[in-house]
Order: C-alpha cells, then structure tokens, then sequence
C-alpha cells in the first residue's frame, strides 16, 4: 500500500511520459514532417508501454480518467481516490505537451507562426462535422481499451502478467489506432486530450476546440467516460460473469 503522495505522483509521471511520446510523435510527422500515421499508432502504442512500467507498481498506472471512472464504477477502484488521479493525470498530461510545445518551439513558429493550424498537434478533431460520429467513435475505442485491459489482467482469464501487462496494453492502443483512429483521432483518454488542450489554450493556439465555440473538446471527454464505463459493465455481465459462476 503506497502513500496518496506516491501514488498521485506515480500517476502524474506516468501520464507526462505518456504525452511526451504521444504528442511528441504527432509533432514529428506534423511540425517536423517526418513519418506517417503508422509512426503515430506505434508510438502511442509505446507511449503507453512505457508510462505503465514507470508507474504500475505505485499506482496501477491508469493514466486515464476513463480507466479510473471504469474501475471505480465497477468496485475495482476506490472512490475516494478517484478525484486525486484524475487531477494527477491532468497536471502530467499538460506538463508532456508544454515539453513536447518547448522542444519542438524552434521548428513550430516556422512551420506555423500564428499557431492557427496546429492544435492538433495537442488535441484531437473530428474528421466530419457533427457531435455523434466523433463521439460513438470515442465510445466503441474506449470500450474496447477497457474490455481488453479487463480481459487481459483477469487472472481467471488468460492473464499477461505484470511484466508482459504493459506491452499487451500497448498493443490494445496501436490496434484501436489502427482500427479506429480516423473519425476523431482516438483519444480514448479524457486527460490525453483535454490537458494538452488547455495548454494550447494558455500558449495562444486559435481553432482549439475549446474557446472557439465549437466545443470539439466534448466529444473526447464525455466519449470516453461513456465507453470506458461500459467496458467494465459489459466485460463484468459477459466474461466475468462466466469466470465468476466458476
């Protein structure tokens, strides 16, 4: 049992490193024109490979206010802990893209002087307009993460086991990139998206998502929450519940 300290901390590093590979590929192929979407889905992939082995042993390395929600919802979390984990994944997701924003300033006001054009670097937009096409594509993503982070740590299942857990993890994130990142750019994560958001809100970027007026930043907020919930509910009522009667 770790301390709230440790363990806010631990979700805090987990989800900056999660951001810093994250963003940090988008602002490669986006801002340094070098690689493809292939590039992005492998490395989310890895962004969150790596933040789960820096802070699983703490934390439990959720680094996703959609995970918490699922877990707790679910009795797998404790609800008292659930406010200070999110603030955590917060704070280190905006810390990521302020670092990622700082390494990549040199090239960025060349490639986008007015910063008008690339929020996307931070955030996510749909690929056609509308609230529901984005957002049943962040429910069905999320649902799935979760579904199959439930699945793949059930030890009355076919577990991967703390070593192999993060890649397995990783693995779930390229292939919902892969399968599901077109409509709205997978966030999948309510603090992968509106953390970096809000930075670019404070570093001056315009067509942001958030004070704009479009209210974009809903959709891979409220997404998310919806379907990581339901992941949970339904692994518990259809797998879970088979393991259970066991």
């Amino acid at each position: 049992m770790y301390s709230k300290k440790a363990e806010f901390l631990a979700e805090l590093i987990g989800s900056m490193i999660l951001i810093l590979f994250g963003c940090g590929v988008v602002a490669a192929v986006n801002i340094g024109n070098n690689g493809a979407a292939i590039n992005i889905h492998i490395a989310w992939g890895l962004a969150v490979t790596f933040g789960i082995y820096a802070s699983g042993k703490i934390s439990g390395a959720h680094l996703n206010p959609a995970v918490t929600l699922a877990l707790a919802t679910t009795g797998r979390f404790q609800w008292s802990k659930v406010w200070y984990y999110v603030i955590a994944q917060m704070i280190g997701c905006f810390i990521g893209a302020a670092i990622v924003f700082a390494v990549y300033y040199g090239k960025w006001i060349e490639v986008d002087p007015t910063f008008s054009s690339t929020t996307g670097v931070f955030a996510t937009f749909p690929a056609v307009p509308g609230f529901w096409p984005g957002f049943i594509d962040q429910v069905v993503g999320t649902f799935l993460l979760v579904f199959l982070i439930l699945a793949t740590g059930d030890a009355n299942n076919t577990p991967a086991g703390s070593n192999l857990g993060p890649i397995v993890v990783g693995l779930i994130i390229v292939a919902i990139g892969m399968s599901f990142g077109f409509m709205h750019g997978y966030a999948i994560n309510p603090a992968r998206d509106l953390a970096p958001r809000l930075f670019a809100v404070v570093a001056g970027f315009k067509n942001n998502g958030l004070t704009d007026g479009s209210n974009i930043w809903i959709v891979p907020v409220v997404g998310p929450i919806v379907g990581g919930v339901l992941g949970a509910i339904i692994y518990d009522f259809t797998v879970g519940k088979v393991f259970a009667k066991k």
